[in-house]
């Protein structure tokens, strides 16, 4: 079995299996899925676009993709977090906070990306970044102290 994906047999395992902390990272992997879902419906609108002839420039093929793939990544790791890797854990804090800023910070570049395109990624950052709250919360931050 792999050792990065073992609950390690200690206190901060059992802080992890607490009530508060697995029903927090049921609700951060509910925004995540959700990030995911409107990441795919923008993937999903880029295909439908390209293939009726409008035009679809590579970047947002590419945006829209990454922002499927990194919903994927966090969600696996969320995963993980829930049962007690805390690198997984640190990853998800990151990355919850990261990515909306990235993505807001991008479609802010003018010209780059059609209106459209910009509303529906800044609802995805709306939803990854709601898991920036959760995972950044006293609830989690309890479960995986520093020094463990």
């Amino acid at each position: 079995m792999n050792t990065a994906t073992t609950i390690p047999a200690t206190a901060e395992a059992t802080a992890v299996g607490q009530a508060p902390a697995q029903r927090a990272f049921r609700t951060a992997k509910i925004f995540i899925g959700a990030y995911g879902a409107l990441g795919t419906a923008v993937l999903l609108t880029v295909v439908v676009l390209a293939a009726t002839g409008h035009e679809v420039t590579s970047f947002m093929w590419g945006r829209s993709a990454g922002v499927l793939a990194s919903a994927a990544v966090t969600y696996w790791l969320t995963v993980l977090a829930a049962r007690g890797a805390r690198w997984a854990y640190l990853r998800v804090r990151f990355l919850s906070v990261v990515m909306p800023v990235a993505i807001i910070a991008i479609d802010l570049i003018p010209g780059a990306l059609p209106v459209w395109f910009i509303a529906m990624q800044a609802v995805c950052a709306l939803a990854i970044g709601a898991t920036a709250f959760i995972a950044n919360g006293s609830v989690l931050r309890a479960a995986f102290p520093k020094g463990r």
